[in-house]
């Protein structure tokens, strides 16, 4: 669903090649700095844990062979006591991971969604129409949630198979060089067999993301086009078609499930067979004589713990999947936030994020021979100057380009020819800085009328909403009001002019001289509609510049010019 008729239909989405990534996608460490402190913390937490892993196994060998051999109680004590010492330590270590995990977690989820949310921004409303907003909130919210599992399980496991696994091959091989040597010639079997078995995890776990965002996508676009469908009666196909995708995502959701079970197996079976080998090594060379039992046993305990943080990190990384596919998108959208800021310096424009102030009361906007591209059209040349203090009517037919216009000047449509705004191309400028708009859908949120009035302003100023409410010809409508989702709870007249509120809000608040409104009249009566001329009148007498797109012939009487479209496009 679109917000204008001038806008064409989404375009559909590009397929993206499958990308072999590393076990640690780098940009994790570029667009989350969290992450950079996280793994420096890691690293010292899975030393500390290996030499509790060989203190326990040293210690735990000497306890039952000092037993049989009747060592006195005192140094069996001290050796129990000792063991109890390692065991708490380990306890903590792993509580200390566990938190460090958590907190690492929430604060790269904050970075990655600040960064999502600002590349957005970005990236400018054009660049969002051709994307589906339900998938990228799914991404910004469930997909990024699930990095907990991600910063929690599998990168841990992930540092202490670097650090673990190596110092406990080198120990067992200096304790007993065949034990060392056997783990070595098996060690490598259980990488290739999550190789194998994580190819086939990453297929399915991308598909099954990837029907997650469709049905995010298609249950918004069927709330949103609702009230259409029970018109044409098209309301039970519509969810038909949710419930398969629905149907279709529990499918996935399970093969995901079957894959996990099968590696798990498959993970645990190879280590115990080669643990076993281990075992069945030491057995028989105690058996001859030739490994004392201290050395045997010790080599016995700690050969599951050369294998077990390899074992794990095939385990976990089925856990901390969907998180790895919800950062290749975000990671994918900041990626082209990059590539479109150094496209914008490399040309010596102003970036997007840049901020024009205007002093003093004179700033025009001017218009010239600017070309809307709407997918294959290209929209007939507009040309218009606005100055403080006018009121400009744009009209046309049904057509004809009037919104595409504002969509050019909010960033929202790509266009040819010139377009300034106070000696500045509105191409290198947010438009939030110095636009203030409000279109055909008035998109209310839940919330007060006054949150909605007041929306993006950390502090409200209640008496602004009380002006601006009564500018919009709203002043009516409680600003205390409780609303729905999208607005539910006034008539479509009423949230017409909540919307157009929230325009002069942002007006009257200074932080917009050019308001821009699309059709804002077209639900109300002939009296209301008079009242609204009447103080946009004002406000433009006040210092504003007034776009106004509008059908109404009484519009014109407001007007200090008129600009009307003829009904023609260009092929591209």
């Amino acid at each position: 669903m679109t917000d204008s008729k001038d806008a064409p239909a989404p375009a559909p989405r590009e397929a993206r090649r499958p990308r072999r990534t590393p076990p640690v996608d780098p940009r994790l460490l570029r667009y989350a700095r969290a992450a950079r402190g996280f793994f420096a913390l890691l690293a010292v937490i899975s030393l500390a844990q290996t030499a509790v892993i060989i203190a326990f196994a040293a210690l735990l060998t000497r306890a039952i062979t000092g037993v049989i051999d009747g060592i006195p109680w005192s140094d069996l004590a001290a050796t129990l006591l000792a063991l109890t010492a390692v065991v708490l330590v380990r306890a903590l270590l792993i509580w200390l991971r566990e938190q460090a995990a958590a907190r690492a977690a929430a604060r790269a989820q904050a970075q990655l969604r600040e960064g999502l949310v600002a590349a957005v921004g970005r990236l400018g409303p054009a660049w969002l129409e051709r994307r589906s907003s339900a998938a990228l909130a799914v991404t910004a919210g469930r997909g990024l949630e699930a990095l907990d599992a991600y910063f929690g399980r599998y990168l841990p496991q992930l540092v202490q198979t670097v650090i673990a696994t190596p110092v406990i091959l080198a120990v067992m091989w200096w304790a007993d060089w065949i034990s060392g040597l056997t783990v070595l010639l098996t060690l490598p079997l259980i990488p290739i067999f999550m190789i194998l078995i994580g190819l086939a995890t990453r297929a399915v776990q991308k598909r099954q993301w990837d029907t997650l965002r469709q049905l995010a996508s298609r249950f918004a676009d069927t709330v949103h086009g609702l009230s259409t469908l029970k018109v044409f009666g098209r309301q039970h196909r519509a969810a038909a078609s949710i419930d398969r995708v629905t149907e279709r995502y529990r499918g996935e959701t399970m093969k995901v499930l079957r894959v996990s079970f099968l590696s798990g197996f498959a993970l645990e079976f190879l280590a115990s067979i080669a643990v076993a080998i281990v075992a069945v090594s030491i057995g028989f060379r105690l058996l001859d004589g030739v490994l004392v039992l201290g050395v045997g046993l010790f080599v016995l305990l700690l050969a599951p713990e050369a294998y077990l943080p390899l074992r794990q990190v095939g385990v976990q990384f089925h856990a901390a999947a969907e998180g790895v596919a919800a950062t290749d998108d975000v990671f994918a959208v900041l990626d082209e936030a990059a590539a479109a800021r150094d496209a914008v310096d490399s040309r010596g424009a102003a970036p997007t994020a840049d901020r024009v102030e205007v002093v003093g009361p004179e700033a025009n906007l001017v218009l010239e021979g600017v070309r809307v591209r709407r997918g294959d059209r290209i929209l007939p040349p507009v040309a218009l100057s606005a100055s403080t203090g006018e009121v400009v009517v744009i009209d046309g037919a049904s057509g004809a380009g009037k919104t595409s216009a504002l969509a050019a000047l909010r960033g929202a449509a790509a266009f040819e020819g010139r377009a300034m705004w106070a000696g500045h191309d509105v191409r290198g400028l947010a438009a939030a800085d110095w636009l203030a708009w409000a279109g055909q859908r008035p998109g209310l949120i839940a919330g007060t009328v006054e949150e909605n009035v007041a929306l993006g302003d950390p502090r409200p100023d209640r008496a602004l909403v009380t002006r601006a409410l009564c500018l919009a010809a709203a002043d009516g409508i409680p600003a205390d009001l409780a609303l729905g989702a999208q607005g539910s709870g006034l008539s479509g007249g009423q949230a017409q002019r909540v919307a157009v509120a929230r325009a002069l809000y942002r007006h009257l608040s200074g932080r917009a001289r050019v308001v821009a409104l699309d059709e804002p009249s077209a639900a109300l009566d002939a009296d209301t509609e008079a009242r609204l001329w009447r103080h946009l009148r004002t406000v433009a007498d006040a210092g504003a510049i007034v776009l106004l797109v509008s059908h109404r012939t009484s519009a014109r009487r407001i007007a200090d010019r008129v600009v009307s479209l003829r009904h023609a496009e260009v092929a591209a």
